[in-house]
């Protein structure tokens, strides 16, 4: 766990659009803190960090509020549609070594087989991880594969002591011919028939 995650977390008491817009206007976030059976905590998060840090996805807060420490998942970013600043955020309980389920998005490396290209299908898999270990990306390797190559979600390698919850033959990457060339071939044969 990084201290760039570390955030100190101030207690809400005042409610409502006036309250939260005055809140961003000093350069905080609004934030409601749930799960694990707790009562919510609504709180107030330094903008900026929590910015930056939520720039990741299924970003881990370490939160101090007001002494205490808490771990904290990013479940939900709410943010205004025209000025994109983040209004509000919804964030739920977690515990180290519990693990949580997650969405995380499929990165693909390398260069397919000359005269290939590929199709990324599945922009996510669900996996269910530690919450203290989620993975920012999965990567799938697809260096030098050739036409007709299929990569399934459980060939895909997941982290240590993750599981992959979504359906193991869901199509991730595919490696194919780039429409067009048979047509082409037919087309120059079309043309050297007619010269003859």
């Amino acid at each position: 766990m990084s201290d760039d995650n570390k955030v100190v977390a101030e207690v809400r008491t005042k409610f409502g659009k006036g309250a939260a817009r005055k809140l961003r206007a000093s350069g905080k976030i609004p934030a409601v803190m749930f799960g694990r059976g707790t009562e919510p905590k609504h709180l107030a998060l330094p903008a900026h960090q929590v910015s930056l840090i939520i720039r990741k996805s299924n970003a881990l807060l370490e939160l101090d509020i007001e002494g205490v420490e808490s771990l904290a998942l990013v479940k939900d970013v709410q943010k205004d549609p025209v000025l994109r600043i983040i209004e509000h955020l919804d964030l739920i309980v977690v515990i180290k070594g519990e693990k949580v389920v997650v969405d995380i998005p499929v990165h693909v490396e390398g260069e397919s087989a000359p005269g290939t290209i590929h199709n990324l299908d599945a922009t996510t898999l669900s996996i269910e991880a530690e919450a203290t270990h989620i993975p920012e990306r999965l990567f799938v390797s697809i260096e030098g594969l050739e036409s007709g190559t299929h990569i399934l979600a459980k060939d895909v390698e997941l982290p240590q002591g993750s599981t992959l919850l979504s359906d193991p033959d869901v199509l991730v990457v595919a490696v194919t011919e780039p429409e067009g060339d048979e047509g082409d071939d037919e087309a120059a044969d079309d043309t050297t028939e007619a010269a003859e």
